[in-house]
């Protein structure tokens, strides 16, 4: 056999395992290995101008070949671990959310390992990956979080096992099958965050106001301190003489009112502000309103659509209408199509006949769908009292807000300037034919809407 013959024999016979490996067991040469190939691949370069030194050639690659293989039985058979994790089913859009990966080790051996849950990209795990020893016959718990960033139904199929031979020649890749269904929601730690505070009366913490009423209900709620605010009318003097204390009588809102939202998820909804989608952040005010209305005892009711209609919840009351209005929405995302604003309003002519304040979100960039959102929402006065909210875009009013701007600058803030004076038009004229209209940057609306519905309750515009 020529020296050139056998160099092809040596590749082939060093290429095709390598490839078996890799295909059947999932095995793959490290760093090391190839270090380790230099000296018999210089020998063999040498072997092609001077053949004596053949047999200490063969002699080295039987000894590569024989340490190679020793290496390789020290990896762990596929049947090696197991995995389980233990998650709350539910997480929290943007939320911290714990995670514990168990790894069992069912042989006598311990290996080092680099262990990476099988989790999608957008739920952001802290850390991605974890350098672990897995001693044998024993369990290892590996706790870490996700931070969700997209909301949806993502499932986490198993636990990839990155382990090393005892020499480092060689690297497995395991996977241990353990499948878990995550569900994101939009941020509902808000909703426990506002019921604790309703609770101590500090909601303005949260920045929510407390509107006076104009005039009174009926329906007594309460007991309550007197403040300076407060007319001496309502004084409860037997109350006040028992508690030695000035108190006053509150009384309930009008209940049984309805609240319906239309919710945009067109291309205009697809922008992000604070690192969320512009339907995120919709879609976190609607809930949160949703949940202070439903405890006011209104009932609430929700459509989403685009260029279709995606999704309708009819208006009831009762908490347990959160849950069907989170299911709702949840799974659902903007997409590139054109907002069909006639069709949605007919779907709430057809399926809401009774007077209801309707909540449109949107987001308003051109004057053709300015023209639709203002036609129909003025078409809704009188049988509903409407309420457009529009979205900010920031970067328009931060290019205003530049104190000394030059060049393109210059020339960005002039343009940023005209579409806002657009805009106020636009919110002028809605206000001129009736509507309610809120103008508020996406990541600070929630606060905004949620005093506005307090606003209506007080003076009794539904």
């Amino acid at each position: 056999m020529t020296p050139l013959a056998l160099l092809l024999l040596k590749l082939a016979a060093a290429v095709v395992p390598l490839v078996v490996l890799a295909r059947f067991g999932r095995m793959y040469p490290q760093k090391r290995l190839i270090l380790a190939a230099l000296a018999p691949a210089v020998l063999a370069g040498v072997l092609l101008v001077y053949e004596p030194i053949l047999p200490w050639v063969i002699g080295l690659d039987v000894a590569l070949v024989l340490l190679l293989a020793g290496d390789l039985a020290t990896l762990p058979p596929k049947t090696a671990f197991s995995a389980g994790r233990e998650a709350i089913r539910v997480a929290s859009l943007g939320k911290p959310h714990e995670v514990t990966l168990t790894i069992s080790n069912h042989t006598t051996r311990g290996f080092n390992a680099s262990v990476r849950d099988g989790v999608p990209d957008v739920l952001h795990p802290d850390p991605a990956e974890l350098d672990v020893r897995l001693p044998g016959r024993n369990r290892t718990i590996l706790p870490y979080r996700l931070r969700p960033r997209q909301r949806g139904a993502f499932t986490m199929e198993g636990a990839y096992l990155s382990i090393q031979s005892r020499l480092r020649f060689w690297q497995r890749i395991l996977f241990c099958p353990a499948e878990t269904v995550i569900h994101v929601y939009p941020d509902m730690k808000q909703l426990a965050q506002y019921a604790v505070l309703a609770r101590a009366d500090r909601l303005n913490l949260l920045g929510v106001r407390r509107t006076r009423r104009v005039g009174q209900d009926h329906d007594f709620e309460r007991l309550r301190d007197y403040t300076v605010d407060d007319n001496y009318k309502f004084i409860d003097w037997r109350a006040t003489a028992r508690r030695r204390k000035l108190t006053v009588k509150d009384f309930q809102a009008s209940q049984s009112q309805r609240i319906v939202f239309l919710l945009d998820c067109g291309r205009m909804m697809t922008n992000e502000a604070a690192g969320l989608s512009l339907l995120d952040h919709g879609l976190n005010a609607a809930l949160m309103l949703s949940y202070v209305a439903l405890r006011q005892g209104d009932s609430v009711g929700f459509i989403t659509f685009s260029n279709e209609i995606h999704g309708y919840v009819p208006a009831r009351g009762g908490m347990g209408q959160m849950n069907r209005l989170l299911h709702a929405g949840f799974n659902r995302f903007a997409d590139l199509a054109e907002s069909r604003y006639d069709l949605a309003f007919r779907y709430l002519a057809t399926h809401n006949r009774r007077r209801a304040l309707v909540v449109l979100i949107t987001n308003v960039i051109d004057e053709v769908n300015a023209r639709q959102i203002e036609r129909y929402l003025a078409n809704l006065v009188g049988r509903h009292l409407p309420l457009g909210v529009l979205l900010r875009d920031r970067t328009l009013f931060d290019a205003v807000d530049d104190p000394n701007p030059q060049d393109d600058d210059l020339w960005r803030a002039a343009a940023a300037a005209e579409i806002l004076t657009w805009r106020h038009q636009v919110l002028t004229d809605l206000q001129s034919k009736g509507v309610l209209a809120l103008d508020a940057f996406p990541e600070q609306m929630t606060t905004p809407l949620v005093n506005r519905y307090l606003e209506i309750k007080a003076r009794h515009l539904l």
